[in-house]
């Protein structure tokens, strides 16, 4: 592979596939801060404060998966382009390339990385009018973690193919991968099946992160893990478990890369460094057994595809 197959602006939506699909469009618009753009008897549509369409998508499942991960790209011509890659290296397109038959619109292409997972590269898609940021709510989705049972493999793929660039490791546990200025809009995870870990919403400040906690205490929802501030990334961290059970994380001040100065490193696996300002302690049993999800066979299963060697 000589050459990825798109540039990727940025991380635009996530599709989580969950048990309660009501219960969980009620907990991210009443208490989580995101907004219904629409909601039907499958699922529902959800956005931020920022000028994407939508930043979650709900869909009802038999049980918790990942549905897909959208990747903004400038033009239909790098969508058709991007395919016509895919389909010389043998990688499996689910869908398009051609026009997005879902409420937000566009021209896009998905594909199926080694895991199962579907990553959607997606054009021309519905822009709504920017909101204000006085509330504590989210901006929009900003980074996903990923559990996969082989990091180099992974992280090799979503390099060669995608573009992506390694911003730094956590050991040999964990990948921080960006496709813009951001520290990382992807990570993976080590373990021992391959799941969605959780999902990141961009607040616009730590103190928009810190109301943001409190108005989650006053709705009864308790950290899993939080609140802290990573060594990697440098972003304030905050987890919850939505009702599902599918983990959800607030978080701010996301490192920014300048491409000609940004020197990848390891990063030790100690508490001083998963947590600098030492307000939230180790990761808890409860918060990694969410975190770890059940196994998600993906595109496998729900596309009928032979599952790659």
């Amino acid at each position: 592979m000589n050459q990825p197959i798109a540039r990727l602006r940025c991380l635009r939506s996530v599709e989580l596939r969950t048990q309660a699909s009501i219960e969980s469009t009620e907990f991210y618009s009443e208490v989580w801060g995101l907004r219904v753009v629409d909601q039907g008897a499958t699922g529902a549509w959800l956005r931020g404060t920022g000028e994407h369409h939508h930043a979650l998508q709900l869909t009802q499942a038999e049980r918790n998966g990942l549905g897909r991960i959208t990747f903004a790209v400038a033009t239909p011509a790098e969508v058709d382009e991007a395919a016509r890659r895919l389909e010389s290296w043998g990688v499996p397109i689910v869908s398009g390339p051609g026009p997005v038959d879902d409420l937000g619109g566009g021209y896009g292409v998905s594909l199926v990385d080694p895991e199962g997972r579907v990553v959607e590269l997606l054009a021309d898609a519905l822009a709504v009018p920017k909101l204000g940021r006085e509330d504590a709510v989210p901006v929009g989705v900003t980074h996903v973690v990923l559990n996969t049972v082989d990091i180099d493999a992974a992280v090799t793929f979503y390099c060669d193919v995608l573009g992506m660039r390694v911003s730094d490791w956590s050991e040999h546990q964990m990948a921080f991968l960006r496709c813009n200025t951001d520290h990382h809009s992807i990570a993976f995870n080590q373990a021992e099946w391959t799941s969605v870990n959780h999902v990141a919403y961009e607040m616009p400040t730590v103190d928009h992160f810190m109301r943001g906690i409190g108005r989650l205490r006053h709705h009864g929802a308790v950290p899993l893990w939080g609140p802290g501030k990573h060594g990697p990334g440098d972003n304030t961290f905050s987890y919850f478990a939505d009702p599902a059970g599918l983990v959800c994380e607030y978080t701010s001040g996301i490192a920014q890369i300048d491409e000609d100065r940004w020197l990848c490193k390891v990063w030790r696996r100690v508490p001083e460094l998963s947590d600098l300002w030492g307000t939230a302690g180790p990761p808890s049993t409860q918060v990694r057994d969410h975190m770890a999800g059940i196994p998600d066979p993906g595109a496998f299963e729900r596309f009928d595809l032979g599952r790659a060697s």
